[in-house]
């Protein structure tokens, strides 16, 4: 009897790995075939990978596309995790009667959609623009300083630091250390877990990013990859094979980031600290 509910349960998650991995087989069997042989939905790997490579490379800028996406997931992604991780530290450190009442409201913002926030946000840096042209519409600077931080990372480095060891914080301050000098050098080594499991959150998010972009950038030198490919599939016939060629280079950054962070994105996202 145990075998055979073991069988069952393999068999299950074999057909739940096998359902999750196909769109990710099939987007890359797609880009190595023509359009036609997309859209009569071909199984078996193709030939044209190059030469949808040389049309999409002829076709838009790609490079410039992928730049502009590498410049503003990176630049998001190292300042959430100095403000997020600085927030969290405070909130769960230090005392105050104040502090869990700020921390809600912080909470409760994770309920309005970002979607409700465009317009004001549009119109506030339409304002800066007039000022300070190199933070206003259609700069990466506009696309990344609203995302730099989110009140979901906050909590997340706020539940990781309640496991932290209060009497190394001590310990540090004792010898003469800083507030800033224990935070840096004794807490942010500690939490190199929370720290990988955070940057991939804020990466990939940041990599795919649209409607933001979508709505503050105007410039065509200035679009991202997801505003790329959007372009792509927008026109009166697509060629899917192309399409398919952009969405394999779109996520291998992100793929990969994760592949090689993946152990320590598990440990931090089960709050281990080491």
């Amino acid at each position: 009897m145990p075998n055979i509910k073991r069988g069952f349960s393999y068999a299950v998650l074999f057909i739940v790995s096998v359902i999750s991995v196909f769109p990710f087989l099939w987007m890359i069997i797609s880009s190595t075939n023509q359009s036609v042989d997309v859209t009569k939905g071909r199984l078996l790997p193709g030939t044209h990978f190059m030469e949808n490579l040389h049309k999409l490379l002829d076709s838009v800028n790609l490079i410039p596309a992928l730049l502009n996406s590498a410049k503003i997931s990176i630049a998001t992604t190292l300042l959430s995790l100095l403000i997020a991780s600085l927030a969290g530290y405070g909130f769960e450190i230090y005392r105050s009667k104040a502090k869990d009442i700020v921390f809600n409201i912080l909470l409760l913002s994770m309920m309005i959609p970002f979607a409700a926030l465009m317009v004001p946000l549009f119109r506030m840096f339409g304002t800066i623009s007039q000022t300070f042209p190199f933070l206003g519409i259609d700069t990466l600077t506009a696309v990344v300083l609203p995302t730099v931080t989110t009140a979901f990372l906050i909590f997340f480095f706020r539940q990781s630091t309640k496991m932290f060891p209060k009497d190394i914080l001590e310990a540090g301050r004792i010898d003469g250390l800083s507030e800033l000098g224990v935070f840096f050098r004794i807490y942010v080594p500690t939490m190199k877990t929370t720290y990988a499991a955070g940057a991939i959150i804020t990466f990939m998010a940041s990599w795919n990013s649209y409607l933001w972009p979508l709505v503050i950038l105007q410039s065509p030198e200035k679009q991202t990859l997801p505003l790329l490919i959007s372009n792509l599939g927008s026109s009166y016939s697509p060629d899917y094979g192309i399409i398919m060629t952009a969405i394999v280079i779109a996520t291998l950054p992100a793929a990969l980031i994760f592949f090689i962070m993946q152990r320590h994105f598990v440990a931090g996202m089960m709050g281990s600290v080491k």
